[in-house]
């Protein structure tokens, strides 16, 4: 179990973020798409996680202008498709170290 997961328990917290750092937001309804706009960057997701995301990637670059893939960090390759099907260290989860930290009854 991890942490913090992309869920739909997640959406308003994700919207309460975006609101709090100026974004206006709407929503499509029929195509189920999620918008979010500040001084005319505009972003989409079909999650609202996900539209948390793609403004932090935003927020992440600060482009100073609008260019094609003003986005895309510089790679020799796709990592996605070279990511691990486990951790490559070891490690515990922050709940279970606080689970382990917490007061005895």
């Amino acid at each position: 179990m991890a942490t913090l997961a992309d869920h739909a328990n997640v959406s308003d917290t994700a919207l309460i973020i975006l609101q709090k750092k100026g974004y206006q937001l709407w929503q499509n309804s029929e195509s189920n798409t999620y918008y979010a706009e500040k001084d005319g960057w505009d972003f989409a997701s079909n999650s609202l996680v996900g539209l948390l995301g793609v403004v932090a990637i935003f927020e992440f670059t600060r482009p100073p202008v609008w260019r094609e893939y003003w986005w895309k960090e510089p790679s020799d390759s796709c990592l996605f498709l070279r990511l691990p099907e486990a951790p490559p260290r070891p490690y515990e989860p922050v709940y279970v170290t606080a689970k382990k930290n917490m007061p005895s009854p």
